[in-house]
């Protein structure tokens, strides 16, 4: 909680400083006379974002709540300055002198509210000093080690032993595991829940025993010194050993020198059967010293070690040990002795990562290990003591010594940065061939950076589907079971499964705890349903969220917010690239950094949540193999993040069953799809004036927007029903809006003038709407970036009349009848509005105007012109913001194409209504856009977009998408030219020479991904052939309905890239022989069908292809 604290609080600062220093804050203050006070909050809210970054340098246990409260009340002045800093800024205007009265009354107010604002940054500021916060503030000390335990509990083997101690298994006994047969040195490591508490007790009762006694001669009872001291190690035990065999220490304590004394306890170490208590061992390094000290002689022997770390315990008794639980004298303490020596070792990078401290690990255990094969203890070169003054430099020289004509295994774990490998790999001397490095990370650039070979990096894969369900049987039943004997708990099972998504950690810990649970559906659909609270609340999940929480607490700060605002999607649900990156942006998550745009920044972090695995990429994310679309979060790392959300009020969800008392100041909000409340709930339940962003799934209630969310930033509305035009009436009032999206909003027919007054609106979204034509007022909007409208992109050049009136007879298909029935129907529409509730595509209140605007705005003119694209209004030329434009129909308005060209920014373009009047001028166009990343050109019936691209003479440079809808006959020159072209599709292309263009295609070097959709090739019975050293880059292959395909050929040699192919074809028309040649892909993955009714001979030629490849590709359907 405190890490998520820190880091929310820190994201926070940077976008209220980011803004305070901004050149709009400074003009806005100036005007409003307020820049004294500005300067103030500004220079504060700097220091105090000093004062968060060296939070976590300082620690201060007791202070620790204290600070983490002065943390969140940091947060919310600076969550409070950003937003009065903006609400100021909608004040920046000309005024005219007829409201110069009301202009002197706004500044006043806005006057009075900055040195309010003051007073309040001024106090908090305050309030560090008086607590001295900053210098004593950190995290408790005993967490880390809690949280070990509690993990290291779950791979360890304590759960196991606490159920078996609960099924009144008998205990064990310590003097039972001592006095087990067998002559290997056996190593008994104990650890109690309560620390200290009982342990020096029942050691010291088994070490008194008189048969224990009688059978180890040699015996001696040490606490470990930290820092561990091996000159006092080994006289402590050489003293302990001389009583024991009744020699008079007093006599010979002075006779001895250093050397004769490490002889003198290899002596009683070589010929005796000894027994050692290690009492108070807290580190694992400590272990690889002593370890050295106390070889294997085949005598007995046995070490007892006393740890009150259970890992620490663990490692000791060896990395496949035994748990047990032992007799204990006090019902307030569990003891848990380990056995079995196997031997395990590793380095862990610790945190902070410091370089000394870590050669002087290395030197410490690789000096150990040298003397334990010279069979005897040099206590002169290189001692522990000798080794803690060295510097830097003498360490390096000392490890290169020990190193120099060894071989040697290195294991260091838990690399978190790349700057950590470069400071390590640097101070290493040159290793032997034969030496290895092995690193484990947890995220894949640093493995990278690590390994100039890919095949050298390992990535861990989860557990599939059948594994992990055997995994939950022999757990929950403790033996193996057919779960699909047993079908009320298969569904639930199936769910469970879902959620743990194959990691072997959260299968076991979950099946450990349904073992001790009747085995009904209702108890698992009771795990499965309250999965967050379960992990919060039970002490059996706790290793759950303890590791998973690791992954989070690794996170850089700015990470932990972006990671946080998943938390605001449903479960399992796929969220688009596009969606999160424009979203992050708005709400200041990713700022402008250097030459990187904001929406650049947030695709870094984007990729870097996912290499990370913190969030995962969809199945949906099949266009390219170089891009991924979508992403969902795995259903227990969603867990974690709702509950460290909610913890720090970032964000509530309204769902049913969810409590409705007030949630006082929350900053995004979320309407779930199962929410029934009303508006008296909602305005009750949070408080509505500090709302950020709002997220509606499901269905659509008027009071949803309130005129008290002054500083609204996202109203995301995809995919929302029952919304209709004058829903939208107020949206002008949101002020300080940035992202706005209406997608798949179906009976939005309108958009209001009002939204014009959204000067701050960088994404508008009405992709899948019923708008046809957008206000003029949209040419305000100079901070607009991102603007999608369209409707039925990528349809087959089939008249889109056609192709809605196809079914009617032929007189209803008359343009004139069909105006006549729209007249009739506005009419009556607008007589009986009620009449269209019943509207499958609508559950919402239409009322008149909603009608008529629906009639006048899109089916009128739909139905006469046939013209599906957005009408773009004069000017949008203005919007020199823009990189996102689509889909602009340019058969409406020819002008259009000089606002186009005045966009210089653009990087992402769609245009429709492609034809010989402005092709020229389109190609021109084009050609002057610089920054152009991807084109999509669409043309609907004949001749479509024929001879229309051939006047672009230089193609943007950076093109790296084109998507061409439109008979086209033959591919145009230029796309010979794009080397930089990943993604090509084509669709009703209808091109007639199909072998040239596929020999000016395969050599592209740097296309990933080529899609011939339906009629994009035009011949019959026509073979396509795919010759070697072609398409040398390409991943992915789609071949969609193309008519007239008779077979295709992979040769040998040919796309040694290619990781997918997806086909679909008329199903009774495809036989076997189709595709020959794919035995002989060699990265082939997948082969997709697009449904399962293709005949059986076709599938199982495909099959017995895919069988003969050595790369074993699967076919899916």
């Amino acid at each position: 909680m405190e890490a998520t604290a820190l880091s929310v609080g820190k994201s926070v600062l940077d976008g209220a400083l980011g803004y305070a220093k901004s050149a709009v804050a400074e003009e806005v203050a100036l005007q409003l006379g307020v820049q004294r006070d500005h300067a103030f909050i500004r220079d504060e809210l700097e220091m105090m974002q000093s004062f968060l970054m060296a939070a976590h340098e300082d620690g201060d246990e007791h202070k620790a709540n204290v600070f983490m409260t002065w943390v969140k009340q940091v947060r919310d002045v600076a969550y409070d300055a950003e937003d009065c800093l903006h609400n100021f800024s909608v004040h920046l205007h000309k005024p005219s002198w007829w409201r110069l009265p009301s202009t002197l009354r706004e500044r006043r107010r806005v006057a009075k509210q900055m040195k309010e604002l003051r007073a309040r940054v001024e106090d908090v500021s305050q309030r560090n000093l008086r607590y001295q916060l900053v210098r004593s503030a950190g995290s408790k000390s005993g967490t880390g080690a809690e949280h070990s335990s509690i993990t290291a509990a779950a791979i360890f083997g304590i759960d196991d032993a606490r159920r078996a101690a609960r099924h009144d298994k008998p205990k064990e006994d310590l003097v039972d595991l001592i006095n087990q047969e067998g002559e290997d040195l056996r190593v008994i490591a104990l650890w109690g829940t309560s620390g200290d508490l009982g342990l020096t007790s029942i050691i010291n009762m088994a070490y008194e025993n008189p048969d224990i006694r009688k059978k180890f001669i040699c015996r001696a009872w040490v606490r470990i010194s930290h820092p561990f001291n091996a000159n006092d190690f080994i006289q402590s035990i050489v003293k302990q050993f001389r009583s024991a065999v009744g020699i008079d220490i007093l006599l010979l304590e002075s006779e001895k020198t250093g050397k004769e004394l490490a002889q003198e306890f290899t002596g009683y170490i070589n010929d005796n059967s000894y027994l050692v208590v290690l009492n108070d061992l807290t580190t694992f390094e400590d272990w690889k010293g002593i370890k050295a000290y106390l070889p294997n002689h085949k005598k007995g022997s046995r070490i007892i070690v006393s740890s009150p770390q259970v890992k620490v315990a663990s490692l000791c008794a060896g990395q496949e040990s035994h748990a047990l639980e032992l007799k204990q004298l006090s019902a307030d303490q569990t003891i848990y002795a380990f056995y079995e020596k196997i031997v395990s070792y590793k380095e862990s990078v610790m945190r902070p990562f410091i370089l000394k401290d870590l050669l002087k690990s290395l030197v410490m255990q690789l000096n150990t290990q040298s003397s334990e094969k010279k069979g005897a203890i040099d206590f002169m070169h290189g001692g522990r003591n000798m080794i803690e003054t060295m510097g830097t430099e003498a360490l390096i020289k000392e490890l290169a010594r020990l190193i120099e004509g060894k071989k040697c295994l290195i294991i260091l774990d838990d690399l978190s940065s790349i700057a950590e490998w470069d400071n390590i790999s640097g101070s290493f001397p040159k290793l032997d061939s034969s030496c290895r490095v092995l690193v484990t990370t947890r995220e894949e650039s640093i493995a990278k950076h690590c390994s100039e070979k890919l095949e050298n990096i390992y990535k861990l894969s989860v557990l599939k589907y059948e594994d992990a369900k055997e995994l939950l049987t022999r757990k929950v039943f403790k033996e193996a079971k057919d779960l699909d004997k047993h079908p009320e708990l298969m569904e639930e099972a199936r769910k469970i499964l879902n959620k743990c998504n194959g990691l072997p950690l959260a299968i076991v810990t979950i099946g450990g705890f349904l073992a001790n649970q009747p085995k009904v559906a209702v108890v698992w659909r009771k795990l499965n349903e309250h999965i967050s609270a379960e992990l919060e609340m039970n002490p059996e999940l706790e290793a759950i969220k303890t590791m998973l929480g690791k992954s989070y607490d690794g996170l850089p700060y700015h990470l932990k917010s972006c990671f946080l605002y998943m938390s605001i999607f449903p479960e399992d649900h796929k969220v688009s690239r596009r969606r999160l990156i424009q979203r992050w942006s708005a709400e200041g998550y990713a700022r402008e950094i250097r030459d990187k745009s904001p929406q650049e920044v947030a695709e870094n972090y984007f990729m870097e949540l996912i290499q990370r695995s913190m969030i995962l990429p969809s199945q949906l994310s099949v266009n390219s193999r170089k891009v991924i679309d979508s992403c969902q979060v795995h259903d227990l790392m969603r867990a974690i993040g709702i509950s460290k959300s909610e913890e720090e009020k970032l964000i509530f969800r309204m769902e049913e069953g969810r409590s409705s008392n007030n949630q006082g100041i929350v900053r995004h909000l979320v309407i779930s799809t199962n929410w029934e409340g009303d508006k008296s709930e909602f305005e009750s339940t949070v408080d509505l004036s500090r709302i950020r962003s709002l997220t509606v799934f499901g269905k659509w209630r008027p009071f949803l927007i309130s005129d008290k969310m002054r500083f609204l930033r996202v109203l995301d509305l995809e995919g929302t029903s029952g919304l209709v035009n004058h829903h939208l009436e107020h949206i002008g009032k949101l002020l300080l809006l940035r992202y706005l999206s209406l997608r798949d909003c179906k009976v939005i027919f309108h958009l209001p003038d009002s939204l014009g007054n959204l000067k701050q609106l960088e994404t508008l979204d009405i992709v899948g709407t019923m708008v046809l034509k957008l206000p003029k007022t949209i040419t305000k909007l100079r901070k607009l970036q991102y603007l999608r409208a369209s409707k039925g992109v990528g349809m087959n050049d089939e008249d889109a009349s056609e192709h809605t009136f196809r079914d009617l007879p032929q007189v209803s298909r008359n343009r004139a009848c069909i105006f006549t029935l729209c007249l009739l129907g506005l009419c009556v529409a607008c007589c009986v509005p009620h009449l269209f509730k019943e509207s499958p595509e609508s559950d919402s209140e239409m009322n008149r105007h909603d009608v008529c605007t629906s009639f006048c705005g899109f089916f009128i003119p739909f139905y006469v012109t046939s013209k599906f694209p957005v009408h773009m209004p004069r000017g949008i030329g203005k919007l020199k913001a823009l990189h996102t434009l689509g889909l602009v129909n340019l058969a409406w308005d020819k002008a259009i194409l000089q606002d186009i060209k005045r966009l210089t920014q653009l990087r992402k373009l769609a245009v429709t209504g492609i034809n010989k009047k402005n092709g020229q001028e389109f190609c021109s166009v084009v050609a002057n856009l610089n920054c152009l990343e991807s084109l999509l050109v669409q043309s609907r019936g004949y001749p479509g977009i024929c001879d229309c691209l051939d006047g672009i003479s230089s193609p943007p440079k950076n093109l790296q998408s084109l998507k061409l809808y439109g008979d086209l006959a033959k591919l145009p020159r230029w796309i010979e030219g794009l080397h930089t072209l990943v993604k090509l599709t084509l669709r009703s292309s209808r091109i007639l020479e199909y072998d040239e263009a596929m020999q000016v295609l395969g050599k592209l070097q740097n296309l990933a991904s080529l899609r011939l959709w339906a009629k994009a090739l035009q011949g019959e019975d026509f073979c396509l052939t795919f010759h070697p050293e072609a398409f040398p880059s390409l991943t992915v292959l789609g071949l969609n309905d193309i008519d007239g395909l008779r077979s295709v050929e992979f040769e040998e040699g040919a796309m040694l890239q290619l990781e997918r192919v997806d086909f679909s074809g008329r199903h009774g028309q495809v036989n076997a022989g189709m595709f020959s040649g794919l035995a002989a892909l060699p990265s082939l993955r997948e082969f997709m069908l697009d449904s399962d009714k293709y005949k059986e001979d076709f599938v199982k030629d495909v099959q017995a292809q895919l069988a003969q490849n050595p790369n074993a590709p699967v076919l899916k359907r």
